[in-house]
């Protein structure tokens, strides 16, 4: 179906039912090149049935592209690959993270002060990737069991499309030594790099208490929000996530009583959480349907909510530890290093609707940024999307999880508290 036939059928189905479904139109950054997406990167809400939110044909794209096999081509290359390191169209990439690591040293690949060279992982795949996730009625249903086993083996295959890559990670505390004038902890910072650092001292006791963390913690982030944004009018911080391998209690996730369970799993592949559609899209249906919103409830019209997302807005993710980071740290990368370089859609199916991240490959001069031993009351800011186009501003950033070689070889596993949140102006 072609482009104009989806927007003029959604918009036939929304006159005549009056529904709050949103189709964003795609908005990219004043000099980047198209994403890698389905769709000519159109959302997939305009494939809508019956107000599934194009999860049908999101399901049925993804079963399309695993028997077109592009997937299993790019593992294939991979595992026939000679022994060593794999030359790739972005340069030297390694199956295991002990080769990378070898390569770097043998290489004498130095930081600066403060810093670390480390490998990280980036996927190789130049195509969409599709993640059905966990409450899906599919998985439920016994008359799709051959669907549901080719979509778990591709996902769980997207970790054999990625290699790692020789990386240098900065002290994010010593920004102003790369960029003169630009302080870490400033407005200015998040907008020209699209990271940058926080103080908070949280009267939260128990953040493994989803009730508590939203009782205390959202609203004490939607304050620093609002005083660390010159212009700022609101700040609504929906939902968190909790990360300790080593947790002992229960883990459990149950998303209709607001609690986000406990992550076993560090995030070890350089992704975003956000891109030109879903920034758009998770902010509107946030203020008009409180969707999957664990903070303040929203009570805006649809036009209400177009009103207040013409003006400019911005979604944050912020990172406090509950005690020194001794491994696992938390990396983020800086806009600039890769404002002209197009992402890779990763379309997250659920019932309702279907989400979209991002990935990237490798650029040798990406800017990464880390804390060494980062303390419990430093914070770290990443942008996640800004509504912004004309190129005056960051996006976005990138980020994942790593592995410190340099860490004692029993430092704990990061204990940390991530919230997402939108700022408004």
């Amino acid at each position: 179906m072609s482009r104009s036939k989806v927007i003029v059928n959604q918009n036939a189905v929304e006159a005549e039912t009056g529904a709050w479904d949103f189709v964003p139109s795609l908005q990219l950054t004043q000099g980047q090149p198209p994403p890698v997406a389905a769709n000519g990167g159109l959302s997939y809400m305009s494939f809508q049935r019956d107000g599934d939110a194009g999860t049908a044909e999101a399901i049925e794209a993804a079963l399309r592209q695993i028997a077109r096999g592009d997937g299993q081509t790019v593992i294939d290359m991979l595992d026939n690959a000679p022994a060593g390191p794999i030359e790739t169209q972005w340069g030297l990439g390694f199956r295991r993270y002990s080769e990378c690591l070898e390569y770097i040293q043998a290489n004498n690949i130095v930081a600066p002060e403060g810093g670390l060279a480390l490998p990280l992982r980036y996927t190789v795949d130049e195509q969409p990737s599709y993640s059905v996730v966990s409450s899906n009625a599919l998985w439920r249903d016994p008359e799709r069991e051959n669907e549901a086993r080719a979509l778990r083996k591709d996902e769980q295959d997207n970790v054999r499309r990625c290699l790692y890559f020789p990386q240098v990670l900065r002290d994010a505390r010593r920004i102003q030594e790369y960029h003169p004038g630009l302080a870490p902890d400033s407005a200015e910072c998040m907008d020209r790099l699209g990271v940058a650092l926080a103080h908070c001292e949280s009267r939260c006791e128990n953040f493994y208490d989803a009730a508590e963390v939203e009782r205390v913690f959202y609203p004490e982030i939607e304050k620093l929000l609002l005083e660390f944004f010159p212009g700022a009018t609101d700040a609504l911080v929906y939902n968190h996530d909790v990360f300790d391998k080593n947790y002992q209690g229960d883990r459990t996730e149950d998303q209709d009583n607001k609690n986000p369970g406990v992550n076993s799993n560090y995030a070890n592949l350089v992704h975003n959480d956000l891109n030109d559609n879903s920034g758009r899209v998770r902010c509107r249906e946030l203020l008009t349907r409180n969707l999957r919103n664990f903070g303040r409830e929203q009570h805006y019209t649809p036009a209400q909510a177009d009103s207040k997302m013409s003006r400019r807005f911005m979604s944050i993710t912020l990172a406090k530890p509950m005690e020194t980071v001794r491994q696992n740290p938390f990396v983020l990368c800086a806009w600039p290093s890769f404002a002209d370089q197009p992402y890779i859609t990763n379309y997250r199916v659920y019932n309702d609707r279907v989400g979209e991240t991002t990935r990237f490959t490798y650029r040798a001069g990406h800017e990464w940024y880390w804390l060494p031993q980062q303390q419990p009351t430093e914070v770290s800011m990443l942008k996640c999307y800004d509504s912004i186009t004309n190129g005056s501003v960051s996006r976005w950033s990138f980020h994942t999880a790593c592995i410190d070689h340099s860490a004692a070889d029993n430092a704990p596993c990061r204990r940390n508290v991530v919230v997402r949140s939108f700022v408004f102006f």
